[in-house]
């Protein structure tokens, strides 16, 4: 079966938590964490984004195989692995480069986008806030952002606030995970 490559680009606040999650899934064969959305020219750093000056959001961009698992499939687990309803938050990390969006590539994705964010809307307590928005350019980030949970797992944040969504996502989507 020939391969079906599509990307994803998204946004559940730090790159590091999602980045971890779909390093997991079936059909996933590349993440990278980077910066999109923001209002400033020229590739943004870390440091600057951190500030929360530059209105960039820090995200996540997948290479997939669609013929292994959908977009809507990465975008159900997308939105059951952070908080979609809290605006430019998720958890203790605050900010517009926190915030949760899906950048769409094609119009197919952002129609896709929003039927499943109607979809999951009633699963939440609280109004989904999550972006929908075009993709502007993909700045990827540092070299020492990239593949960070992997190589940093004893680290605390990665203890306490990537291994409970690592958990989350083998407890409600273990029929996806490699």
């Amino acid at each position: 079966m020939s391969k079906n490559i599509q990307i994803a680009t998204l946004g559940g606040g730090c790159f590091w938590c999602t980045e971890a999650v779909f390093q997991e899934v079936k059909g996933v064969v590349k993440v990278v964490s980077g910066y999109a959305g923001g209002n400033v020219p020229g590739k943004p750093t870390y440091r600057e984004i951190c500030s929360g000056l530059t209105g960039h959001a820090e995200v996540i961009q997948i290479t997939f195989d669609a013929n292994s698992i959908s977009f809507e499939d990465i975008l159900v687990i997308f939105m059951t692995t952070h908080n979609p309803t809290t605006l430019n938050q998720q958890g203790a990390d605050k900010g517009t480069q926190y915030r949760s969006v899906i950048f769409y590539h094609t119009e197919t994705q952002k129609v896709i986008a929003e039927e499943v964010l109607k979809q999951l809307q009633g699963y939440f307590d609280a109004k989904i806030v999550t972006e929908i928005s075009a993709l502007p350019i993909f700045y990827e980030a540092e070299s020492e952002h990239q593949n960070y949970y992997k190589e940093n797992t004893q680290q605390g944040y990665c203890s306490f606030v990537i291994a409970p969504k690592l958990a989350t996502l083998r407890k409600l989507h273990a029929d996806k995970l490699k």
